[in-house]
């Protein structure tokens, strides 16, 4: 899974000899994404999977010789493509989940150029959704305030990997559940779902449920539900089908039971009829779920619910009332979530799809992988774009503490810096910007990039462990940087010497431009 002009680079150095030469690369991206101000740093599990299988078959050469751009390539580059492994190969990567800002390297692969070429577009491709998925689904999180966020994208998602992905790296940024099958048999993502309004549509009379019989858990015996319904029905205005669907699925699942209420009329049909399947689950005893509303007002109809059921709860002494779930969908974003906490409702519970697996708001990450050092001497891109000059060498990055636990700055430093010690003035400077600088004295100082080499992959880290993770990097983080409106920039800066080192090496290899 790589794009073909990798191939064809590597094969230009190795007709020269220099496919073994050591190289540095470093991937990372430029700006967060959404208009925020972090971003989730996720993927690096199925990378390191992909470097302990990389690797070229012979179908593959195969392929690769049949291709005209590649067809007049010499046989001892193939046979150089057929041999490789990663053997010689060093990663060093933040540690998976960690929240990372523009410019700090996710990922620093130290490898032969040939080797390390080969491996941009995938380690990119492995890199850029999940992390940009998880940001999604953090910030959403956010926006809820502590409502349990469930994924609902598997039908729209970009295809089936596309899907788990998305059910994956949601479930790490935060989200409770998913509907996706798949996604909770592979990962162990707790599975949610309820019904569509083409189950409610499939009933139309309440004679097609007359029969059904539940184990009335109070008294041991098996009993016909439907008259225990009608007994609290007090309106013959509600649809019948649509009560008749709600008893079918109540006996179905009477331990879990949550309906949803907006097939024919949200508050004059289905509340009413949740609330008689309700009333008699609660009969049997048995506790009803709640309710899912997937249209209209959702904050208006939310609160209507709350009440009915904070009505019923203090008329009747129904205990079972007391904590419905109801929960709400239809296109929900960040940008809802966020009008939703600023006024009166009843929400409990979000299931989000399109806008959160298909990252509508800003569907590319945009991370980037750059050469910064080739045989031991550093490397620079410069560029008329400011954001697209690199910063050159190698480099360690460390995230400074302050007294009550808060980040306050990422550090970097070339690789032969000492490393930063608490407790001691470190001048840091904006490594684009001279006037920016500021003067941090640690408390503590956290190196942020561990080395994987040899046998990549780490079965002991879990899906589980990085959600913990994430939560808890972003309540130490100040939410001046996490919250959604005007959102101030973290500082990634660097140390006096890197500063020098960078802007020496760009004043020796940029271009001097000449007028007359």
């Amino acid at each position: 899974m790589t794009d073909l002009y990798q191939i064809t680079m590597t094969y230009a150095h190795w007709k020269l000899g220099k496919h073994e030469e050591p190289a540095v690369f470093e991937l990372f991206f430029r700006k967060n994404p959404f208009k925020g101000q972090y971003t989730i740093f996720c993927g690096l599990d199925e990378a390191l999977k992909h470097l302990d299988s990389f690797s070229f078959s012979q179908e593959d050469i195969d392929y690769l010789k049949s291709t005209p751009s590649l067809s007049n390539c010499e046989e001892g580059f193939f046979e150089y493509l057929l041999g490789l492994t990663t053997d010689s190969l060093t990663v060093q990567a933040l540690k998976e989940g960690t929240v990372v800002f523009p410019r700090v390297p996710m990922l620093i692969v130290e490898a032969p150029l040939g080797l390390g070429q080969l491996l941009e577009t995938t380690l990119l491709n492995l890199i850029n959704y999940p992390s940009l998925l998880a940001t999604n689904a953090a910030r959403m999180v956010l926006r809820a305030e502590g409502a349990p966020c469930i994924e609902f994208g598997l039908r729209r998602a970009q295809g089936p990997d596309g899907a788990c992905s998305a059910s994956k790296y949601s479930y790490v940024g935060g989200f409770v559940a998913t509907s996706n099958v798949q996604a909770g048999k592979q990962f162990g993502i707790p599975i949610a779902g309820t019904h569509a309004h083409a189950y409610v549509q499939a009933f139309s009379s309440l004679e097609e449920v007359q029969n059904l019989t539940l184990l009335n858990k109070k008294n041991g015996t098996e009993e016909s539900f439907l008259p225990k319904v009608l007994e609290h029905r007090d309106s013959d205005r509600t649809n019948d089908g649509e009560l008749a669907a709600f008893c079918a699925y109540a006996c179905a699942f009477p331990d879990s039971c949550l309906c949803l209420i907006d097939t024919y009329d949200t508050l004059q049909s289905g509340l009413l009829n949740f609330t008689y399947v309700a009333k008699a689950l609660d009969d049997f005893g048995y506790a009803p779920k709640g309710v899912r509303l997937d249209s209209g007002d959702l904050a208006a109809l939310s609160l209507e619910c709350s009440k009915k059921f904070q009505s019923i709860r203090e008329t009747t002494n129904r205990k079972a009332f007391a904590d419905l779930t109801i929960v709400v969908s239809n296109d929900i974003n960040e940008f809802v979530l966020n009008e939703l906490s600023q006024q009166s409702h009843g929400i409990t519970a979000y299931g989000i799809g399109t806008n959160l697996v298909t990252c509508q708001a800003q569907p590319a990450l945009g991370c980037v992988y750059k050469l910064v050092e080739w045989k031991g001497k550093p490397r620079i891109k410069i560029s008329q774009d400011l954001p697209k000059v690199t910063i050159p060498g190698r480099k360690r990055v460390y995230r400074i503490f302050g007294k009550g636990g808060q980040p306050l700055v990422d550090y970097m430093t070339l690789a032969s810096e000492e490393v930063p010690s608490p407790n001691s003035p470190i001048t840091c400077r904006n490594p684009f910007r001279p006037q920016d600088r500021l003067v941090v004295t640690p408390s503590t100082v956290v190196p942020l990039h561990s080395v994987f080499v040899g046998r990549f992959s780490d079965p002991s880290v879990t899906l589980a462990k990085t959600r913990s993770f994430v939560q808890e990097q972003l309540k130490n983080f100040p939410t001046e940087i996490t919250r959604y409106e005007s959102p101030r920039p973290y500082d990634v800066m660097v140390s006096l010497e890197l500063y020098r080192f960078l802007h020496e090496l760009w004043e020796r290899e940029a271009p001097i431009e000449e007028r007359s």
